[in-house]
């Protein structure tokens, strides 16, 4: 009877410690610096490539930004958005018209496939992009937690849920909370719009339709308004692209606020976020900041690293689950 005790306690301990050793591969965490060992270039080369793209072309650092979000906001921080070659693929939704830097997240990846092979996910890459992106627009610097797994299913109508250009301030504020975010994340995260641009296409109905009655939208300034029409006039092309932020298209910073609260905000979800006492305190917050050192980052940029970085670890896959894609746009073959 000693003998069997003793067996079974050491079995019991065995499968404990085999338990316990999958409960923390399945739940692997992100930290700064994972690649530090296995692949220390990691970051570099994704730095370059971004440099290098956006020396190309003026729009990438608002793309790359933009791509990180739309990648989150479905499906968590999985690389799912950047997956073409099946039927029904979510990049083709509605909601993600006009993503791109799709080119620049794959050269990343053929560069560390070819330096450290099946270690960085695409996932990461996306994210590190992003946040080279914004310091390359002049925003501030922040750490990225890196160690994302890929996901295995890309599916359009998981989507549907995506923030809308026309959402109320009510619905863009149930769709953040129900992904983990505060009124106070919407409007940081919203500040991506101070960098970039948008097409025609998304501003029909705020210019020229906005209850139905071939109007347009009160909270757009009145010297604002001829400005904007001019630029998207009514059945004109609405593939014509104007700057989200008027004022500093290419510099990241704060202006996109003064924006909102002066009634100079190109699209409409932007200017919502004035509609909302919450929101709006929020928008006046970073108004008010005084910057007293030219050489310090506003409160809006500090605030806008951490709502990346909460971002980023949106529903994220690690440890075993997910894998490491060899190609981005592609899953990896069972």
């Amino acid at each position: 009877m000693a003998f069997f005790n003793k067996n079974s306690k050491s079995f019991i301990k065995l499968i404990s410690i085999i338990y316990f050793l999958q409960i923390t591969a399945l739940n692997g965490q992100l930290r700064v610096g994972f690649y530090s060992e296995r692949c220390h270039n990691a970051e570099s080369i994704v730095s370059t490539v971004v440099k290098e793209a956006s020396q190309r072309e003026p729009r990438m650092p608002a793309m790359l930004l933009r791509l990180h979000f739309h990648d989150c906001f479905v499906q968590g921080c999985d690389g799912s958005i950047l997956i073409d070659n099946v039927k029904e693929a979510e990049r083709n939704a509605f909601g993600h018209e006009g993503l791109g830097g799709f080119a620049e997240i794959q050269k990343a990846k053929t560069q560390l496939e070819t330096q450290c092979p099946a270690v960085v996910s695409c996932a990461d890459i996306v994210a590190l992009a992003a946040r080279d992106a914004v310091v390359l627009a002049g925003g501030a610097f922040y750490e990225v937690e890196t160690g994302r797994r890929d996901g295995r299913v890309s599916d359009l109508s998981f989507a549907e849920k995506m923030p809308d250009v026309d959402d109320s301030i009510e619905v863009l504020k149930q769709k953040f909370k129900t992904k983990g975010f505060t009124e106070k994340d919407l409007v940081i995260l919203s500040g991506a719009h101070t960098i970039g641009t948008t097409a025609c296409f998304f501003m029909s109905k705020r210019l020229h339709n906005f209850t139905g009655k071939s109007d347009a939208d009160p909270s757009i300034n009145p010297k604002f308004l001829p400005e904007l029409r001019s630029k998207c006039p009514k059945n004109g092309d609405v593939n014509v692209r104007i700057s989200l932020d008027n004022l500093s298209e290419k510099k990241f910073d704060d202006q996109i606020m003064h924006n909102i609260k002066n009634g100079f905000a190109v699209i409409a979800s932007d200017a919502r976020l004035y509609d909302d006492n919450i929101t709006r305190a929020v928008v006046n917050s970073y108004l008010q900041t005084e910057i007293s050192d030219l050489n310090t980052s506003s409160s809006f940029e500090k605030d806008f690293g951490l709502a990346m970085v909460k971002l980023g670890r949106l529903e994220v896959k690690t440890g075993l689950l997910g894998e490491i894609r060899k190609v981005c746009n592609s899953f990896n073959k069972m």
